[in-house]
């Protein structure tokens, strides 16, 4: 839980998906078992330090679903509500902080794609990670950062703090 006047986003990109059968739309690709193993890890990652969603805010592309149930497995503090959003399915970061200036919980993890979400993750914090794969934000990159606001809708770009990065794209 996040204390009142705060807002805090876990942004999420998609685990690694399956490639193997090129006439599955795009749309439809499932993750494959690195994705899957990228996915728990990412679930326990977040239960280890805190990072409890209360709301999850989530492409209706397949691999984007997998990698939440995935994540899901992890035993948070209590089961997060989950909206799809349809406009999340390949954002560019404007659209992206539309739909989370609709979120309704102090806690909310965002689950999307490239190349939209390295963009948006990279305009949000006041001072990016230093990591050199950030700018990238590779499959199952994820981004933890805190607001200051009362609801989401007052957030802006660049007024975020850094709580922390991780990439956990299997390949450790």
């Amino acid at each position: 839980m996040t204390p009142p006047g705060h807002r805090r986003l876990i942004l999420t990109r998609h685990a690694k998906s399956d490639w193997n059968n090129p006439a599955v739309p795009d749309h439809d690709r499932p993750l494959n078992a690195r994705g899957r193993r990228s996915a728990r890890a990412l679930g326990d990652w977040l239960t280890s330090r805190g990072y409890d969603p209360e709301e999850v805010l989530c492409s209706p592309a397949r691999r984007t679903q997998e990698t939440w149930e995935q994540a899901a497995t992890a035993v948070f503090e209590t089961r997060p509500e989950l909206r799809m959003e349809p406009a999340l399915y390949q954002a560019c970061a404007d659209t992206m902080l539309q739909v989370l200036r609709t979120a309704r919980a102090s806690t909310v993890m965002m689950l999307g794609h490239n190349p939209g979400i390295a963009e948006f993750a990279a305009m949000l914090p006041a001072r990016v990670p230093l990591d050199p794969d950030f700018r990238r934000y590779p499959t199952a990159a994820t981004l933890v950062v805190d607001f200051q606001a009362d609801d989401w809708a007052s957030v802006e770009p660049g007024q975020a703090s850094l709580r922390d990065f991780v990439r956990l794209d299997g390949r450790e």
